[in-house]
């Protein structure tokens, strides 16, 4: 997709991608899922929420999942080998071609790296059938809350992270402007969702969970494109560790299903 090369570790993304779930991690979709139902994934990682779309839609429906990463797509293929109804392919969405439409199309915390998430949702309306949907899930990063607050170093880092992305075009607040956008793009019947992550200390798994800021700051892109420095990097990861295991208690981060229709109709029982 046109947007800043991203650096990313694959391994440590690998393992964010393949700790996700549709249920934990997109369950507004879940309503929307019936068997049958013709599928795109678009920013799909290692494939995680797009099997659990697939089983949810049947041996009778498909599910295509694209990202544009080759090494999550081959270790997507690996995992889920088995899901004879998921086909993921190494591909960019502007790129992708399609002979038949889709009755849905999904994305999830992708279009936030975007510089063009107008001509993203209109090339995905573009690859639906009459009536179709698009679903997409995001991010509003300005409200990230962090109970108590981390570590000054921390919130350095993530100052710095905030504009490097600002910089390049993204869209730290997309979870607000999601709505707008698809009203831009010609979608009708335009339909909106809370879908905060809250992340409480009595949760399993919660410094994981929490801790994803520590691997977001293994994006050493930030030090070479002058935003800070290495020292400062390096401080963050490990003063944030060490408040992960002593300080914290919540995190919660904002985020929005915003989903719309091809054309102006009224969903149907099956897509309550």
């Amino acid at each position: 997709m046109e947007n800043k090369i991203i650096n990313r570790d694959h391994q440590t993304a690998n393992k964010v991608f393949d700790d996700r779930s549709l249920e934990r991690d997109y369950a507004t979709l879940i309503p929307l899922l019936r068997e049958g139902l013709k599928v795109l994934d678009v920013g799909c990682g290692t494939g995680a929420i797009s099997s659990g779309i697939a089983a949810l839609v049947g041996p009778s429906g498909t599910v295509t999942a694209l990202d544009n990463t080759e090494k999550f797509i081959s270790s997507g293929k690996e995992t889920y080998k088995d899901t004879v109804n998921l086909t993921l392919i190494h591909s960019d969405l502007f790129n992708y071609q399609v002979d038949e439409k889709y009755d849905l199309i999904v994305s999830a915390r992708t279009l936030q790296w975007l510089s063009n998430p107008l001509e993203a949702l209109k090339k995905m309306k573009s690859m639906l059938k009459p009536g179709g949907i698009v679903s997409i899930l995001d991010y509003n990063h300005e409200q990230l809350e962090w109970q108590p607050s981390p570590p000054e170093s921390m919130q350095h880092f993530y100052s710095a992270f905030l504009k490097w992305r600002a910089d390049a075009g993204m869209n730290n607040h997309i979870a607000d402007d999601l709505a707008g956008y698809f009203r831009e793009a010609g979608f009708q019947d335009i339909q909106v969702f809370n879908s905060d992550e809250v992340y409480e200390k009595k949760d399993p798994g919660f410094s994981a969970r929490i801790g994803i800021w520590s691997k977001v700051a293994n994006l050493k892109q930030i030090v070479e494109e002058g935003y800070l420095t290495e020292e400062q990097r390096l401080k963050a990861i490990e003063d944030y560790d060490q408040w992960v295991e002593d300080t914290a208690e919540r995190m919660t981060m904002k985020l929005n299903e915003v989903r719309g229709f091809s054309f102006h109709q009224a969903p149907d029982s099956d897509h309550q």
